[in-house]
């Protein structure tokens, strides 16, 4: 065999796949990085002469002198051709704006993001196990409405009333600055719940299922106590959410920008931030580069983690995929939900968000202000109305690409785990700038930049699920009675999957909604006067100490948003699966019948070993 024919045959592994999606992905995204000076149709000099001096005049002496240190008449292409020659070398380039190494300018920036994450994933941590344990006590699922709230929190305005009240009211802690540990509680507070709110709510929605298998019920009969049982069955759920960890591991990396604005923490993602806005290219490259290569880096590890988790049961075929099982509220909730929901939207569309009243600013809420009103003497209801449709609608949508998006990706998962971890790397906001640069600030361009990164969680979810059905005995019993890929495609792995995917991607709702609002709130997405949430959010951060009313309505709103959205994927699931014919239970029934199917295929030395088998997939004590 040639070496060509070896390196092509290498090439069409699973893994050599990945790592070219990898490195396909990474080489695009530093290109767009490179280009975006001349993307944003400014002139680079004049925005590296504001960045380096505000006072200086912008004559065309200074202007060309700038050019020609830089070396931007050479043209991107030539620029970025001697970055990377510079970084095969070990050379991170020289910033535009400060003329120092880039390389300790981002190694110091991702080392704080790092101390950050770590303790963010802590608080995160704590607050899944307060999730999780009432399941494990109680040994069924919960509605995780509340789960679904935390999620919807705002970062950023969790940032704002952590500083005021830890840090200003009470004096407790620090409110900006890196200097010792006391300095990272605040942020990880606001950085850790929402992320322990996602992570709680996707093992609490698996648990249930996993407590009703078989194992379970032998192991009660045996004595064994409950705590170890509690940990078989962690492990048991853990293997295909060990990349959602990663992921969120990751986001709290580099996707904290605005909580780094707040904190004034001098991480990779405000060093990246401040490169883009003052356009240094060698820094923000350098910022972007890190941050990818930690993405890839945390893949590789949640894949090896996943891996370990295991063990043999993927290569044996012996895995056994149990269904999640979403427990339904009481109706009231939704109903009270949506009630409240649809009550305010309803009655702000009645009035005007524009109207501007100076003589009522920071009002409090009254009958004839029912929320109060903002910083202009602007009506909070009318613009919480009024904003209810750009927000929900482009989150839905958003939300409703990347689900589809994410289902045909899931069916490769070597393209899916290469592309996944370049874009989960990289923040909203870089992306927000790049898309900005491009098409300009506003709903569009902040909607176009969410989906592209938003699909990760979607897509990993989708793989590990496929991965795992198609390990399944009952999908060879299918293969060994004749059953088409097609049918078995269509009646068992898609059903399989798609359900708890969607129902996953409906709890990313109020995450989207947010991202698209920190994007607002950092002045990327919609513009003023637009009664955009996320605008909403970042006009009233000046005032929240004086006028709380106008920051907490859209957060509140957001809250019962992500309520909501869960109370109704439970009951919507639910629906699907006691309907008749549904892929759910026919998937179930159609396992026990190709089962027997199989073993009469078998003969009694087979039948034998199969029992032997069958026995050892229980958790070993």
């Amino acid at each position: 065999m040639t070496l060509v024919a070896r390196l092509l045959k290498a090439a069409r592994t699973p893994g050599s796949r990945a790592g070219l999606t990898r490195l396909g992905c990474l080489a695009a995204v530093l290109a767009t990085v490179g280009l975006l000076p001349w993307l944003s149709g400014r002139d680079p000099a004049l925005t590296v002469l504001r960045a380096r001096s505000a006072e200086q005049e912008a004559t065309e002496e200074a202007l060309d002198a700038i050019r020609e240190d830089l070396g931007l008449g050479a043209g991107p292409l030539s620029l970025l051709g001697n970055w990377a020659s510079g970084l095969l070398r070990g050379d991170f380039g020289t910033s535009w704006v400060s003329g120092t190494d880039v390389l300790p300018s981002v190694v110091a920036g991702l080392q704080v993001s790092l101390s950050l994450m770590g303790a963010a994933l802590g608080v995160a941590l704590l607050v899944a196990c307060a999730l999780v344990a009432p399941v494990l006590v109680r040994a069924r699922g919960s509605a995780g409405s509340l789960a679904a709230m935390l999620v919807a929190l705002p970062e950023f305005l969790l940032a704002t009333l952590a500083l005021l009240v830890g840090g200003v009211w009470l004096g407790w802690l620090p409110t900006s600055g890196w200097v010792g540990p006391q300095y990272m509680v605040l942020p990880a507070l606001a950085l850790g719940i929402p992320a322990g709110g996602l992570l709680g709510r996707l093992v609490a929605d698996a648990l249930p299922a996993v407590l009703e298998e078989r194992w379970v019920e032998l192991w009660r009969g045996a004595g064994v106590s409950q705590a170890r049982i509690s940990a078989a069955a962690l492990r048991r759920v853990l293997p295909p959410l060990v990349p959602q960890f990663g992921m969120v591991a990751v986001g709290l990396t580099g996707g904290a920008v605005a909580v780094e604005v707040v904190f004034a923490v001098p991480g990779i993602g405000r060093t990246a931030l401040g490169a883009a806005k003052s356009q240094d290219l060698p820094l923000l490259q350098g910022s972007v580069l890190a941050l990818l290569t930690l993405g890839l880096v945390a893949g590789a590890l949640a894949a090896l983690v996943r891996r370990r988790l295991l063990g043999p049961a993927l290569r044996d075929a012996g895995l056994t995929l149990p269904a999640a099982r979403p427990v339904r509220a009481h109706p009231a909730v939704p109903v009270a939900l949506g009630a409240v929901l649809l009550t305010c939207i309803g009655w702000g569309l009645l009035r005007d968000p524009y109207a501007v009243d100076t003589t009522a600013r920071l009002q409090a809420p009254s009958w004839a202000y029912p929320l109060g009103t903002d910083g202009l003497g602007r009506d909070v209801l009318a613009r919480l109305g009024h904003g209810a449709a750009s927000t929900v609608g482009t989150a839905a949508a958003v939300c409703l690409v990347s689900l589809l998006l994410a289902l045909a990706l899931g069916f490769l998962p070597s393209v899916a785990a290469g592309s996944s971890d370049i874009a989960n790397a990289l923040p909203p906001v870089i992306v927000g700038i790049l898309v900005a640069a491009a098409a300009g600030p506003g709903t569009g361009g902040a909607a176009l930049a969410v989906a592209l990164i938003s699909w990760p969680p979607l897509a990993a979810h989708a793989a590990a699920l496929v991965q795992e059905v198609r390990a399944s005995t009952f999908l060879h019993a299918q293969r060994a009675i004749g059953a088409t890929p097609f049918w078995i495609l269509t009646r068992h792995v898609l059903p399989s999957v798609t359900a708890p995917v969607a129902r996953h991607a409906i709890l990313r709702l109020p995450g989207i909604a947010l991202a698209l609002a920190s994007l607002g709130f950092l002045g990327l997405g919609a513009q003023p006067p637009a009664p955009e949430w996320g605008l909403l959010l970042d006009e009233s951060r000046a005032y929240v100490e004086r006028a709380p009313w106008a920051a907490l309505a859209p957060a509140v709103a957001l809250a019962v948003m992500a309520g909501l959205a869960v109370s109704l994927a439970a009951y919507a699931e639910r629906d699907a699966g006691g309907a008749g014919g549904t892929a759910r239970t026919g998937s179930a029934s159609g396992r026990g019948r190709f089962a027997v199917a199989f073993a009469s295929f078998r003969s009694p030395k087979e039948s034998a070993q199969g029992s032997v088998k069958e026995s050892l997939k229980e958790p070993v004590r």
